[in-house]
Parts: C-alpha cells; structure tokens; sequence
C-alpha cells in the first residue's frame, strides 16, 4: 500500500490500485518461479500504479541534468539530522514539521525519483531488489536515488532560505 500511496500521491487512488495489483499477481502466482517474492509483488503494484496513472492522469515531463561527483557524493552522505533522543513537545512538534515538509518535499520529486527513494529508503529494499521491481540497471537506481536525494536537500533548503 505504502508503494501505490507514494506513486499515486492518493490514499483512495492507491487502494485501487492495491486492489487491482492484487488480482493481478493472484491470476499469475504460477508465474513466481522461486524468486523474491516481495519484489515480484512490489513490481506488479508498480506497473499498476503506472497503467492506472496513465489512463487517469497525465505525468509531467522533468528534465534532469546529470550530477556531479561532488553533487552525487554530497547526496549520500546525507542522513538523520534530527536529535530523536529529546522528547519533549516542542521537539515533538519540530520533528512533526520536519517529517510534513519532507512528505511534501517527497512528494514533489518526478515519479522516477520518488519511486526509488520510497523503495530504497521507505520499503528497505535493496539496489538489486529495485532494479527488478523496476526494470532498470542497477546503476540507473543508484543514480535516480542520488538526483532524488539531491533534489530533496534542495527543496528542503529552498525552503529555508
């Protein structure tokens, strides 16, 4: 559901789309030969997600320059930034906050970037586990989790600023 969720932007677009993936891999669970289940299930939800969106909505087109090494590497140093060990209500709204603007910020990213960000960092799959869920290179997801990482500091400090 998490998966539909973020790529449909939806919560009622995604259990559609959960449901109708759902029929989908039980009418081709012969087809599951052994292999990761969970990716086989997360790449059916996928290509759903992505059928339903083009008959229902259109996507917009985003050009992406390809990024430094700098850029790449500054992107994944990334990490916590926020001091969970304080509990007290301010901290609890900041972190509240912070968790909404990187929700939007997450949200905003082209579906290429968010897909793999939500699937490497939300589903904890690996890189080879996104690159059958999606279809891609192993190098494609590594570089569409660097843009999406970098695209997100610079929402986030845009915002800022």
């Amino acid at each position: 559901m998490t998966t539909a969720r973020w790529l449909t932007r939806n919560r009622s677009d995604a259990e559609d789309v959960v449901q109708e993936a759902l029929i989908r891999a039980f009418r081709s669970i012969h087809k599951l030969d052994g292999s990761n289940g969970r990716s086989w299930l997360l790449a059916i939800v996928r290509n759903t997600a992505y059928t339903w969106l083009q008959k229902n909505r259109t996507a917009p087109l985003v050009l992406v320059d390809d990024l430094s090494d700098e850029q790449r590497g500054e992107a994944e140093r990334g990490g916590d930034l926020i001091d969970r060990s304080d509990s007290s209500p301010e901290a609890q709204l900041i972190r509240r906050l912070d968790e909404a603007r990187l929700e939007l910020a997450i949200r905003s990213l082209s579906p290429q970037f968010r897909e793999a960000l939500v699937l490497r960092d939300i589903q904890g799959l690996d890189y080879r586990e996104i690159s059958e869920v999606t279809g891609v290179p192993i190098g494609t997801v590594m570089s569409r989790l660097a843009r999406a990482r970098q695209r997100l500091v610079q929402l986030i400090k845009s915002e800022q600023a």
